[in-house]
């Protein structure tokens, strides 16, 4: 089977517009792929050019001469959807190790006017270091770095001006970038003219990305491969779901030609609030508290999940019946709650995608911080509207607080242990700060003694250095939460699953 290049598919070449630092499937199945099909309809007419900055080897791009496919599989509105695009918007892949100065010219292309970043959630950290290095270590001095050359190769100019678009998952991610490069201006003496032009014309959008891709696995790959008829070490895999969100005016909009009317997947306003709050709270807030739930049921995957009669009547419930109603509402069309409900049910198809192997255990990573950012604002919101305990959630806190419960320390690592079909015992790793704090209270809980759970589950609610609010105050929450806790240890999970759903 021939390898996927330009000689098996032809593909035109555009002017390189965007500069793009990172090489990770997410920017390829995202960002790269709306810029793809904006060029198929005749809308950009512009190419990327990635930056590679974790090792020296871009051969994987070169190899098929910056061509990769994205494989689309899932079910979007109750319809399977299959679809397969071949991406040819990448012109080139520099390796910052070894080819610097190559990145530094392109800072004089006059055609530029876009930045687009995925590094990792620390990458947009400051680091105080020089950027006259070859290159600097950091993403924001080479970024920096970067800007530096533009500007004195523009004199300034306005209309030389970039929109920078950083899409790691940092709430204000645009605004954190900004600030670590003015503090790399500052520290590195730039001059008060960079500043200026900095200040004014370099625009740092905040953005929300949302779309699950992967790297598929070696049988679906094979699959795919033989669908196509070539060979692809890049192939990515994704979900239909996608939504590009990005905080800016008309200049951002006049710079983005890959979106318009055409392309509701891409939003450009000036708050991205709303599909923040609404991402955080009805897909991560919903996946943070099921995964405890799901794993301790024995199952492996948010697939699972929607696969077993109780889990999924749970998740379901919880999300339209406690999530959705506490989601803000500003209270116009697109941005109301009929627009949350619609997220959901998406959000619905998305977790119910067979093709996804979406692993619980993955989820469970620092739980305990997640369940805070998610989870704690809806249950304050579901009590200052409904003034009653939300009981899916009670039950799904629960749940948490019982997959925290460590059975053993090992180096440092703490480690649960589960009951699974046929008698037999699995042991999992409890990736959590707070892992050790959660060790150490479970010990005061006696083996049917209700009043030590009781005890237990007061101790941990009214800790403020966990959730930043003393949970103990919503009424009947400590209660409802204690009382699953009990009927899980005394009666199991699935029992208890089954109970509070009759």
């Amino acid at each position: 089977m021939s390898k996927l290049t330009r000689s098996i598919h032809p593909a035109p070449v555009f002017p390189e517009k965007i500069l793009q630092f990172g090489t990770g499937v997410l920017l390829r199945g995202l960002p790269d792929y709306l810029v793809q099909k904006a060029n198929a309809a005749g809308r950009f007419g512009g190419s990327i050019v990635i930056v590679k900055s974790t090792d020296g080897q871009t051969d994987e791009f070169s190899d098929q001469d910056n061509l990769y496919t994205v494989a689309v599989r899932g079910v979007q509105q109750g319809q399977d959807v299959a679809e397969t695009t071949i991406v040819s918007a990448v012109s080139r892949v520099l390796a910052a190790q070894s080819q610097w100065k190559e990145i530094l010219m392109l800072a004089r292309n006059p055609k530029l006017q876009i930045v687009i970043s995925n590094t990792t959630e620390v990458g947009l950290n400051y680091v105080e270091e020089s950027i006259f290095q070859q290159p600097p270590q950091s993403f924001p001095a080479k970024l920096t770095a970067f800007l530096y050359e533009r500007f004195r190769s523009v004199g300034g100019s306005r209309a030389k001006g970039l929109v920078v678009i950083p899409t790691e998952l940092v709430t204000d991610n645009g605004l954190k970038l900004r600030e670590a490069v003015e503090k790399l201006s500052e520290y590195n003496e730039l001059g008060k003219l960079f500043t200026k032009w900095l200040k004014f014309h370099v625009r740092f959008c905040n953005s929300l990305v949302d779309r699950i891709v992967t790297r598929p696995t070696e049988e679906a790959k094979q699959a795919l491969q033989q669908e196509a008829g070539y060979e692809d070490e890049l192939l990515t895999f994704t979900e239909p779901y996608h939504l590009w969100a990005i905080e800016g005016d008309d200049r951002v909009r006049q710079m983005l030609t890959f979106a318009d009317a055409s392309t509701p997947q891409i939003i450009i306003d000036e708050d991205i609030n709303f599909y923040r709050e609404r991402k955080l709270r009805v897909l991560n807030g919903s996946h943070t508290l099921t995964m405890p739930l799901g794993y301790l049921l024995g199952l492996e995957t948010v697939a699972d999940e929607m696969r077993h009669p109780f889990m999924s009547r749970f998740i379901e419930s919880l999300m339209l019946n406690e999530i959705v109603p506490t989601v803000p509402d500003y209270g116009i069309p697109g941005m109301d709650k009929a627009a949350v409900a619609q997220f959901a049910r998406d959000v619905l198809d998305r977790f119910r995608n067979p093709h996804l192997d979406h692993l619980l255990l993955n989820i469970s990573l620092q739980e305990t911080a997640k369940m805070q950012a998610r989870n704690v604002a809806t249950i304050q919101r579901y009590f200052e509207t409904f003034n009653a305990v939300p009981k899916l959630t009670a039950l799904g806190f629960a749940a948490y607080l019982l997959f925290m419960k460590a059975v053993r320390e090992e180096k440092g690592q703490f480690f649960g242990e589960i009951n699974v079909a046929g008698g037999g015992v699995l042991t999992y790793p409890i990736r959590d700060d707070k892992a050790g704090y959660f060790y150490g209270d479970w010990k005061t809980v006696k083996k049917g003694t209700p009043a030590t759970v009781d005890a237990f589950v007061k101790s941990v609610l009214s800790d403020k250095t966990l959730w930043q609010v003393d949970l103990t105050t919503l009424p009947g929450f400590t209660d409802a939460v204690a009382e699953n806790l009990n009927a899980m240890l005394s009666s199991g999970v699935e029992k208890t699953l089954e109970n509070a759903l009759s």
